[in-house]
């Protein structure tokens, strides 16, 4: 796979590896792909730089203008949640994760209409970001232009699905790996170290509740994979911090959805 062009302006990272993840935000899918890059985060953070790059579908794609510009905030319309997304990562790139993964929480769990302005302001103010520089943000032509970057980046590396991983080891500039689809964890893990070369070590996590702090919400897999704990063991921590107010549990597809009781 090509590398992206010296025309995306996309500062070379320190770490040795770099990600790009293909995401189409209105697309279940997609969501699923979300814990597998929060693990990775959490475990093997010091070893990569990601950056989240929106992904239309087709039928998406041609409904839109043949330049995207702030003209497409006049009324609902199917990039706006894409839109909204650049915009937070204009507030730095862990809220603009924040903000993606809240933003999926309202389409699939609640139902909430995600290409509605309001919904879309809604949720930078529940992610604690700066909700008045979001909105400035979100309605300049700057988040359009982002956003039509990451088409032209999707393009230009040949991304025809999202979900997507693009992995990039960066002693090599002209040679990169795709991975489409979702897969289990350890899939992502084993490509990362055949790019790198040699066994990744894995961070401590932190304390749950700074892990709360960073990711806001998460399933009790997630926890229980992340600690090296069983499922009764990470639900019983969980339920402690429920009793104390501390979190909330929402039943989802046959697990628990775990939030700080601050988002509420």
């Amino acid at each position: 796979m090509p590398n992206p062009s010296e025309s995306t302006e996309l500062e070379q990272p320190s770490k040795p590896l770099e990600l790009y993840v293909f995401i189409d935000p209105g697309d279940a899918v997609c969501w699923d792909l979300i814990p597998v890059l929060r693990r990775l985060q959490v475990e093997y953070d010091r070893y990569f730089t990601y950056r989240v790059i929106m992904k239309m579908s087709r039928a998406s794609q041609r409904a839109l203008p043949h330049a995207v510009d702030a003209s497409i905030l006049n009324a609902a319309h199917p990039a706006l949640p894409a839109v909204a997304i650049k915009a937070a990562e204009f507030q730095g790139k862990r809220a603009g994760f924040k903000y993606l993964s809240k933003l999926f929480d309202y389409r699939f769990l609640k139902g909430r209409d995600v290409s509605a302005q309001e919904t879309l302001i809604e949720i930078a103010d529940r992610i604690g970001i700066d909700v008045d520089e979001f909105i400035q943000d979100f309605r300049s032509v700057n988040a359009a232009k982002s956003f039509q970057c990451d088409l032209y980046i999707s393009r230009e590396m040949e991304v025809d699905n999202a979900p997507s991983f693009v992995f990039f080891n960066n002693k090599f500039e002209d040679e990169g790996l795709m991975v489409e689809g979702v897969h289990d964890y350890e899939i992502y893990v084993k490509v990362l170290e055949e790019l790198l070369g040699e066994q990744m070590e894995k961070s401590v996590p932190p304390s749950l509740e700074e892990l709360f702090k960073r990711f806001d919400s998460l399933t009790t897999n997630e926890i229980a994979a992340i600690y090296k704990v069983n499922i009764r063991t990470a639900e019983r921590e969980l339920k402690k911090r429920l009793l104390q107010r501390r979190v909330e549990c929402v039943p989802f597809s046959g697990t628990k959805l775990w939030r700080r009781k601050l988002d509420l």
